[in-house]
C-alpha cells in the first residue's frame, strides 16, 4: 500500500487537495481533524493538566490554548508531545483498517509532516503549494486571522521553498483549483503504475 503523504504551509490549499484525493476514491486520514477529534476526547485531561484552564465545557478551548502556547517554544513543545503520540496512534489504526480494506493508496494529510518528521511514515510526498501573495491573501481573509498570527504560524513552519526541494509531488493552488484537480489525476495515474 503507497502511503501519500500530503503536507504544504497554511493557506496553500492543502485541505481542499486532500478533498480532491478523496473524490478519487483515496483514503483520507487528517491530522487536523485528529487534533480536533482529540481536543473534544482523550487529550482533553491530558491538556487540562498541562494548560490549567484551557478546557470548557469538557472540551479543549483552541483560542485559550493558543494564548498559552504561541509564541512560547518551551509551551509548544508541551504540547506537541501531548497531542502528537494521540495523532500518530490514531493514523496507525485508521492504516489498518484501510489495509483491511484492500486499498493500495491512502493519503496521510499531516500539515506539520516535515516538523514532525513524518516524512519517515510515508512512501512520497506531496507539497501543496502557491505563490506567497496568494497565500498570505488567503491565510488573511480568515475570520480572526491577523497579521501577526500568520507570521507567527508560519515561523513554525518549514519554509515552502524548503518543502518544495523535498516533495516528489508539486501541486501549485495558484494556478487555479482546476488545475490542481488535473495534477492530483496525474499523480495518481503514475502511482497507480507502482503498485
Amino acid at each position: 500500500m503507497i502511503k501519500i503523504g500530503l503536507t504544504g504551509s497554511i493557506g496553500m490549499g492543502k485541505s481542499t487537495t486532500a478533498q480532491m484525493f478523496a473524490a478519487h476514491g483515496i483514503p483520507v486520514h487528517d491530522a487536523d481533524a485528529a487534533v480536533h477529534r482529540l481536543y473534544e476526547g482523550s487529550a482533553v485531561p491530558l491538556i487540562s493538566d498541562a494548560f490549567p484552564g484551557t478546557v470548557v465545557d469538557g472540551k479543549v478551548d483552541r483560542t485559550l490554548l493558543s494564548k498559552q502556547v504561541l509564541g512560547n517554544p518551551e509551551a509548544m513543545k508541551r504540547l506537541e508531545e501531548i497531542v502528537h503520540p494521540l495523532v500518530h496512534e490514531e493514523e496507525r489504526t485508521f492504516l489498518d483498517l484501510v489495509r483491511l480494506d484492500g486499498h493500495s493508496m491512502v493519503l496521510l494529510d499531516i500539515p506539520l509532516l516535515f516538523e514532525t518528521g513524518a516524512e519517515a511514515r510515508v512512501d512520497v510526498i506531496v507539497v501543496v503549494t502557491a505563490d506567497a501573495d496568494i497565500q498570505r491573501e488567503r491565510v488573511l481573509s480568515r475570520q480572526g486571522m491577523t497579521t501577526e498570527r500568520f507570521e507567527a504560524i508560519l515561523k513554525k513552519q518549514v519554509p515552502d521553498a524548503e518543502k518544495r526541494e523535498k516533495a516528489d509531488f508539486l501541486i501549485d493552488t495558484g494556478l487555479g483549483f482546476e488545475a490542481a484537480e488535473q495534477r492530483v489525476a496525474e499523480i495518481l495515474q503514475e502511482l497507480g503504475e507502482r503498485v
